[in-house]
């Protein structure tokens, strides 16, 4: 029976640790020893060893171990399929991919790559993180740059929805899954199930999804929601959906507590000018229970009671002032699942979808109005481009999945 991908990664980390400490095992005393075979390719203990311990450095989410192995399996299937195609780096783009990597903390290439030194991540790891993302966007083109051209049509959509004045809108159809994630183990599994569900392509395999995974009271239905107009979602969500066909599904998106899909059923314009929202004034009144048949008829109860905000000030009378909390935000700065959940309201809409982050309290979330603003100047070239990288993202991400079930990967 072979041992779980945790216990697997968690068992090489500790030989890593050994050959570190001079542990006597044949292993340990050779850093360069293959860890795990990749087809003809190999990677080292060694190697595992500087990739660790440079995510170590730049906090990389996730166990840095576990992200290592996994990233260093993938290299080897980017590398053998950029042989493949005759894809390669030169000394120039790597030069420049480090420049860029380091400019991210402010530093140039020499001080970044010092600084790495100094924390015992030799310069050759950092080349070959970089030759690895080079070479990959160069076989992701190769591959998949005819298919992920947009048209002029689909340039002018989006255009519309960054809301100048006098475009027509766009709505979208949407479903939605919330993964829980409020452990770092459950975190983990999250990820994995939304790279799962990711691939869906189907409205019914995507409801079916729903209805088994989600956390969101929406999954009774498949996770299905209501027309909406796209600008009302927040920006990064906006730009993915506009990358997807129907029956598509964006890249898991991190929630407070949760990993969130989406998938576009449909898509249609709708002939009246919208406005992509500037802020949005809402109220979150907390009800003590945590989400339960008694909090809930609690926010019924309240629903019926109430029109605008303002009529919140009155139930919230005598009690605690951090029972009720009322902002006007940049749509930026909303947090995640705040913002989805806001996009699906109109003015005095309420939504009892979200619990405050330990769990213990339903929120009450009321719209209270949106500002909008209109953009002043629209830059197609950059447009197109984005909507190309996130088709060429999607495709990458199929085509690894492919590698990897087609690879011949065994550890050593």
């Amino acid at each position: 029976m072979p041992m779980p991908r945790l216990l697997t990664v968690t068992l090489i980390a500790v030989t890593c640790l050994l050959s570190l400490l001079g542990a006597p095992a044949a292993q340990a005393q050779n850093p360069f020893a293959p860890i795990v075979k990749v087809n003809d390719r190999v990677v080292t203990v060694y190697e595992l060893n500087q990739r660790t311990r440079f995510y170590e450095i730049l906090r990389a989410p996730g166990d840095p171990a576990e992200q290592a192995y996994e990233t260093l399996i993938n290299e080897r299937l980017q590398l053998d399929a950029a042989e493949r195609l005759g894809v390669t780096a030169s000394q120039e783009q790597l030069e420049a991919g480090v420049s860029e990597f380091a400019a991210r903390a402010n530093l140039s290439a020499e001080e970044f790559l010092n600084a790495m030194a100094q924390e015992g991540v030799d310069s050759e790891t950092v080349y070959d993180f970089v030759r690895a993302g080079v070479l990959w966007r160069g076989v992701v083109r190769a591959q998949f740059g005819p298919q992920a051209q947009v048209t002029e049509a689909e340039i002018d959509r989006a255009v519309a929805t960054a809301g100048t004045g006098g475009t027509s809108g766009v709505r979208v159809l949407l479903s939605e899954i919330f993964l829980p994630a409020n452990t770092p183990e459950a975190e983990a599994a999250a990820m994995r199930r939304a790279s799962e569900i990711s691939r869906i392509t189907t409205i019914g395999g995507f409801a079916a999804a729903a209805r088994q995974y989600s956390a969101a009271p929406s999954r009774d239905v498949g996770g299905r929601q209501d027309w909406m107009p796209l600008s009302q979602l927040p920006a990064p969500l906006r730009s993915q959906i506009l990358g997807l066909a129907p029956g598509q599904v964006t890249a898991p998106i991190p929630v407070p507590n949760a990993i969130a899909l989406f998938q576009l059923r449909a898509i249609e314009e709708t002939g009246a000018p919208t406005e992509a929202p500037a802020a949005i004034e809402f109220a979150r009144y907390f009800i003590p229970g945590g989400r339960t048949e008694s909090t809930l008829a609690e926010a019924r109860r309240i629903e019926n009671e109430v029109d605008t905000c303002d009529d919140l000030y009155g139930i919230a009378k005598g009690q605690p002032p951090e029972r009720l909390l009322r902002d006007t935000l940049p749509v930026e700065q909303i947090a995640g699942d705040v913002a989805i959940e806001l996009a699906k309201l109109d003015r005095g809409e309420v939504s009892t979808a979200l619990t405050t982050a330990d769990g213990q309290a339903l929120v009450f979330l009321m719209l209270c109005s949106r500002t909008s603003s209109a953009v002043e100047e629209i830059d197609r070239d950059q447009i197109r481009e984005q909507l190309i990288n996130q088709r060429l993202a999607s495709y990458a991400d199929g085509y690894m999945s492919q590698l990897r079930a087609d690879a011949y990967i065994v550890e050593q």
